[in-house]
């Protein structure tokens, strides 16, 4: 079905939703969506009389919206009976008859948007189905049939003819419109070529020759039909239904027509085609966009897909492009697993999944220095190793196309799954290959890897837990909350959202049963009545038992920002606790962290013979919260700290070339800048008595220059040096008017690594999995360690089911604590057992059996008894 015959049943589903003027003399009978900036509208006016087109104007309905935007206003213009009217934009490349009544207007249409002609406000007649689907009528022009001179406020594609690109001819007459008659293809009596002599045995198609994108020679194949492409990759696959039975080669192949196929080519119908074989950005096709050389043959059999398997010896890449072009099926053998759950991929424009072989992909920064052989070597093979799952269409808000139960509940898709019986084309595109899928699959068809769990293991281990939890912009503005310093609502924008947010927030908290709960991402707006941590901690509460309620920590009034804030960012981090479990011990401090402050010009980079000067920078981070508590007769320092994003650069970016691009470190931008707090946290707890244990999104990898400096780094032992940021103040005073280098780290211990080694997991970021949420301790805490777990709700599940609706359509949402935020919460469990009193022996009278020796042998048993106990 083509892109115009398609819309004629949408259009005619929301058409009793438009107003709409009947029996109208003025229609559109010629819409151009051209190349650049070639955009006409035809008008015609079929009445015997003139007709005054003041209240007449031109509107588009926008990339589906049901709401029209003014385009061309005709007040002031006329049209005479049987005439006709041609609206160009001003820098069109159109030449029109001599004679035309023509004139120009901001006709800034593109191939997405449906054209309606209004008089009054009153749909007189419309070009395309309001909503439009995606590219609908991108490079085509499209002329009414000259036995459908009615204009209807619903369009039907039956009246229109469908003429390709930049067709102008028939603008101005009524007559001369359809397309040119052009003879019949035929591949009778034409040289064949096998489908696998083009793709070869190589990256690129033997038959280009080296240096060059294109065949000189067209070729002319023989193949059947085994999927249509209308979006994504516009035009159709060919298979050689014969094939040559080798391993190497594909026998499928791409067909580009640079729009949908006609109806008539249909999976499993036979085709000969006739084109040059071209390269296009890595992807082996027959382009026959030009003159669309084919020949239709017998409708037949649907060519199977072939089970997709990686090779002993070969990488996924590689792989893939031994099927390119073809049909493949992913099954248990295929080892493809999820590595990215569903949701918006910048370069492509689109929501997809991205897949890798055998587990999902690690940050290397996880496990390896940056910059290391290792770690460039690991970000090389990830990179490799990336397949990405898509649709032909674009998905709808909240919609997976080849998963229709796909929920909140019991259809979801996580990081670590393997998905079967999913068939799909084998293309490439945007520098990436991609898998679009032709079937769907349910919940059934996905083997779980690392599934849900409704509470974390550690729950219920040891003798105290402390959680680090990131809440993902937990304001409580929607429902009447006090303001924040900035003024600006990061989080929900509706009380039900707010309400979600905050009921799989609480879910989450009372599910870890941690004594100490460290915040990250809560609104700033103070400790009072109206603040968000007293109404989280209200919900929180509601939910406990008597013995279990939380309490948040303040910081002193000497401490606040204007009063009332920690600090003068939007958000702010927090800490609950036990008081039942752990008893705070003096007033809680903060450690207040660098900013950069550096004035434009203070800094110049040079690039060949261009040298450019710095623009100003004002970068800062949020202060971390430090409170002692009293366990038993121990002392256990807890601080929470949320570090500088990666997101916007900072000054050190700069200067490096890197401010527009993700820097070679791979450790993101305002690393410097992050190393900077490191230091100044570390030097700030040094000397602290007693356990310490430092949590929080450090938004740092668990091998990133911040989170070693914290640890044990040793610039001796190291081939790169770490450097803390320039331009930096402290406190309002000057801290470092030129970064300095890192001798030594300040010893703490990566609990995560102690117990589990050091490809562990918090977040995911663009397919990637690492630690961004820490818990480091001092080295009498780290003895004190039961176990500690990532607990997997949040970073392997997908976005779409995060308390936002902006993005999720008619999604039904869950109150479960499965993507209560985009960080998985980390728990420690710790050994604080409770003191024994000694037990003093009563004197054993004799017996008559064993006498005084009978007794001491009973007290020896009872101490070793209680030794026992104490242990």
């Amino acid at each position: 079905m083509d892109n115009v015959n398609k819309l004629t049943a949408i259009a005619l589903a929301v058409a009793s939703a438009l107003p709409v003027m009947a029996n109208a003399d003025v229609m559109i009978t010629e819409y151009v969506e051209g190349s650049s900036n070639n955009k006409a509208i035809e008008l015609y006016n079929s009445g015997d009389a003139a007709v005054d087109l003041t209240g007449y104007k031109l509107v588009r309905y926008k990339d589906g919206a049901t709401d029209p935007l003014d385009m061309v206003l005709l007040d002031g213009k006329s049209l005479a009976p049987k005439a006709i009217k041609v609206i160009l934009h001003p820098s069109a490349a159109i030449t029109l008859p001599a004679g035309t009544d023509s004139m120009t207007g901001d006709l800034y249409f593109n191939g997405g948007d449906a054209v309606g002609l209004l008089k009054d406000g009153v749909v007189v007649d419309l070009v395309g189905a309001v909503p439009t689907p995606l590219d609908w009528g991108k490079d085509i022009t499209l002329a009414r049939k000259s036995t459908a001179l009615s204009a209807s406020a619903s369009f039907n594609a039956a009246n229109w003819d469908s003429l390709p690109n930049d067709s102008f001819a028939g603008l101005g007459s009524l007559e001369g419109a359809a397309a040119p008659e052009v003879p019949a293809f035929s591949c009778a009596g034409a040289k064949l070529t096998p489908i696998y002599d083009i793709q070869g045995a190589g990256a690129s198609s033997p038959l280009v020759p080296e240096g060059k994108f294109e065949s000189d020679n067209e070729v002319t194949v023989r193949g059947v039909v085994s999927a249509r492409g209308e979006s994504l990759f516009k035009g159709f696959y060919l298979t050689d239904v014969k094939g040559d039975n080798s391993p190497y080669t594909s026998d499928g192949i791409f067909v580009f027509l640079g729009e949908a196929a006609p109806e008539a080519i249909q999976p499993g119908v036979e085709v000969c085609v006739q084109g040059k074989v071209k390269e296009y950005f890595g992807l082996t096709q027959l382009d026959i966009k030009a003159d669309k050389k084919f020949e239709l043959g017998a409708a037949g059999d649907v060519p199977a897909a072939v089970p997709f398997y990686v090779a002993d010896g070969e990488g996924l890449e590689q792989a893939l492009e031994r099927y390119e072009g073809m049909k493949v099926v992913l099954d248990a053998g295929s080892d493809i697993k999820v590595s990215r759950t569903f949701s918006y991929d910048y370069a492509a424009r689109r929501n997809n999944i991205m897949l890798s072989h055998k587990a999902p992909l690690m940050k290397p920064t996880q496990v390896y220095p940056a910059l290391t052989e290792e770690a460039m070597a690991l970000e090389k093979a990830n990179r490799a190793n990336e397949l990405f799952l898509e649709s032909d269409y674009k998905a709808a808000n909240g919609v997976v196309p080849y998963m229709p139960d796909f929920n909140a509940e019991t259809g979801y898709i996580r990081v670590g799954d393997q998905l079967t019986h999913l068939e799909g084309m084998v293309g490439y595109s945007y520098n990436e290959y991609r898998l679009v899928a032709t079937n769907t699959i349910s919940a059934g068809d996905i083997l779980r890897g690392d599934d849900r769990t409704q509470a974390p293991s550690v729950a219920t281990k040891g003798d105290i837990r402390v959680a680090s939890f990131n809440v993902l912009n937990f304001f409580n503005d929607v429902v009447g909350g006090d303001a924040n310093p900035t003024g600006s609502n990061r989080g929900a924008l509706t009380e039900e959202e707010m309400l979600l947010q905050r009921t799989k927030i609480v879910n989450a908290i009372s599910a870890m049963n941690a004594d100490i709960v460290g915040l990250m991402e809560i609104g700033n707006n103070g400790f009072g009545e109206l603040s968000a941590i007293r109404n989280l901690v209200d919900a929180l509460n509601a939910q406990q038992d008597t013995g279990n309620q939380y309490s948040f920590v303040e910081i002193a009034d000497a401490d606040k920002y204007d009063g009332k804030y920690f600090a003068e960012d939007a958000i702010t981090v927090g800490m609950l606790y036990r008081a039942a479990r752990v008893t705070p011990e003096g007033d809680a401090f903060v450690i207040v962290t660098p900013e950069q402050h550096a004035a434009a010009g203070v800094a110049t980079r040079q690039s060949g013979e261009t040298v450019e000067t710095s623009p100003a920078q004002d970068k800062y981070q949020r202060h971390s919260l430090g409170q002692r508590f009293k366990i038993h007769d121990d002392s256990l320092t807890v601080v929470v700290n949320h570090l500088k994003s990666k997101g916007s650069g900072c000054l050190e970016d700069w200067l490096n070339f890197e401010d527009k691009v993700d820097p070679a470190h791979l450790q993101g931008k305002c690393n410097d800048f992050r190393v900077s707090a490191a230091k100044v946290i570390g030097e700030a707890l040094k000397d602290v008595d007693g356990d310490l244990l430092v949590i929080g999104d450090l938004n740092a990898y668990g091998l990133e220059d911040p989170v070693r400096v914290l640890t044990d780094y040793d610039a001796a032992n190291s081939d790169r040096a770490i450097k803390t940021a320039s331009w930096t103040t402290l406190n309002g005073k000057v801290y470092e008017r030129e970064g300095s280098v890192v001798e030594k780290g300040y010893g703490l211990i990566n609990l995560n690594t102690q117990a589990h080694g050091a490809d562990t997991y918090s977040y995911s970021y663009n397919g990637e999995l690492g630690n961004l949420d820490h818990a480091l301790a001092n080295a009498s805490l780290a003895k004190r360690l039961v176990d500690i777990e990532d607990w997997h709700i949040n970073s392997v599940e997908s976005n779409l089911f995060e308390y936002g609706k902006k993005f999720t359509g008619e999604l039904a949402k869950s109150e479960n604590a499965f993507s209560a935020s985009d960080h998985d919460p980390v728990i420690v469990a710790l050994s604080y057992p409770a003191p024994v009193e000694p037990v003093t022996p009563e004197p054993v009278a004799p017996a008559d059996k064993g006498g005084a020796l009978g007794g001491l042998a009973l007290a020896m048993l009872s101490l070793l008894g209680l030794r026992r106990r104490v242990r």
